[in-house]
């Protein structure tokens, strides 16, 4: 996200905190396991290095019974920098650098807990913890001279998962690559490059969650969400890392969004997204930037505020979202779609949003099952929560903290 003279408040001066409290809140609703995280020291030597030049790091639990030759890579979120100064602002949080990281407990698609996670539970589950700012795309090999910054989230991701292949990955029956949010974006990115790394006997998909941002007009009328990569595809050197398929096509930053940069992507990619994503409602559509009189200050957490034309606006952001969605999905048979209406942001990490409720199901299945149908090719699911035409609340475990209300802010979740 941007930081500068707004003053809106998911930008960079909570994040400190917000590593703490992401720790916290995970330990607290979580029932996975705390895998070691593992600082990848031997990527430095190939400049591989989060924003402060510390080495990258992940955390892996070792796949067991007939599920240890396959792997699942998730690639963690956490928003963009788009300035030599946000970026600077990053170094002192766990999105910087892995000095400032601590290990999660992994839950959802992460989740060793048959019950939990009943299709990916014994496999390798990775966690690749984010650390550069641009969707694991940049690469510039000059140092800043003035912050001490480095740009290298291309070079992390290659890094991670060389390593990963040589503990194994080569040899993997199945492999799966995910990520949610900013790394949700970035599993589409690479999903083809991460089917070329692995061998041509191995069966590759990825899925993308939460990661659907689309090209809309804020309240303001300004296209906020393109200016972010308008700054980070120059800022980070992306452009050479984007699918040549589509950069070719149209300037560069526009391929940071799912619409212009999946119709080339071959390899089979799963979509986990709420059409009135809690981040984009927040942020892309109506941040305190665009909304100078707060007006929405209230509507955009919550549908019983809003006024008659915020709901209308709310429609039209559907419709948007509608648009770009097929236009990005397209009638690939191969491809997989759970586009519910919940007011939420990313629903495979969290264990009671993997699960799901009877309010954020689809033809009354989960995203758990769903996409591990749609994996083992048990059956295809393509669908769209057309019934719901405003956001709703899906109901909670209400012993377990509702991370809706927190999500507007916290790093990796945007």
């Amino acid at each position: 996200m941007r930081s500068g003279n707004n003053n809106n408040n998911t930008r960079l001066g909570q994040w400190p905190s917000s590593c703490i409290l992401v720790c916290l809140l995970i330990l607290a609703i979580s029932k996975g396991s705390l895998a070691s995280l593992t600082i990848l020291h031997s990527a430095k030597a190939k400049g591989a290095v989060c924003l402060d030049g510390s080495a990258p790091a992940f955390q892996l639990d070792k796949g067991f019974g007939d599920g240890a030759n396959n792997w699942l890579v998730h690639l963690e979120g956490g928003g963009w920098c788009d300035s030599m100064e946000d970026c600077k602002a990053r170094v002192i949080t766990c999105h910087g650098s892995s000095k400032r990281m601590s290990k999660y407990k992994l839950t959802g698609i992460l989740s060793h807990n048959r019950t939990y996670n009943p299709n990916f539970y014994n496999w390798n589950r990775i966690l690749v913890h984010y650390c550069d700012g641009s969707s694991y795309t940049g690469d510039v090999e000059e140092v800043d001279p003035k912050y001490n910054l480095y740009f290298r989230g291309q070079r992390v991701f290659n890094a991670v998962i060389e390593h990963l292949l040589e503990l194994g990955m080569k040899n993997a029956t199945n492999a799966l690559l995910t990520g949610c949010s900013a790394g949700g974006i970035g599993s589409m990115l690479h999903c083809d490059q991460f089917r070329a790394m692995l061998s041509p006997t191995t069966k590759v998909k990825c899925v993308a969650d939460g990661g659907y941002f689309i090209r809309t007009k804020d309240i303001s009328g300004n296209y906020f969400l393109e200016g972010v990569y308008d700054a980070v595809v120059n800022l980070h050197g992306s452009a050479k890392n984007l699918p040549s398929s589509c950069t070719s096509r149209m300037k560069p930053s526009l391929c940071f969004f799912p619409e212009n940069a999946l119709p080339t992507v071959q390899t089979p990619i799963f979509i986990v997204n709420s059409l009135y994503d809690s981040w984009q409602i927040a942020i892309n559509l109506a941040s305190n930037k665009a909304d100078t009189e707060q007006l929405w200050t209230h509507c955009k957490y919550n549908i019983t505020d809003c006024s008659q034309s915020q709901i209308q606006t709310l429609k039209d952001f559907r419709q948007d979202f509608l648009r770009q969605l097929k236009a990005g999905v397209g009638n690939n048979p191969s491809r997989g779609m759970f586009i519910n209406t919940c007011r939420t942001h990313c629903q495979t990490e969290f264990q009671f949003k993997w699960l799901g409720d009877k309010l954020s199901k689809l033809n009354n299945k989960a995203v758990a099952e769903v996409v591990g149908d749609w994996f083992y090719d048990r059956s295809t699911f393509q669908q769209i929560d057309y019934e719901h035409d405003i956001p709703h609340e899906c109901v909670m475990n209400p012993q377990e903290p509702n991370p809706n209300n927190m999500y507007h802010w916290l790093p990796w979740a945007v």
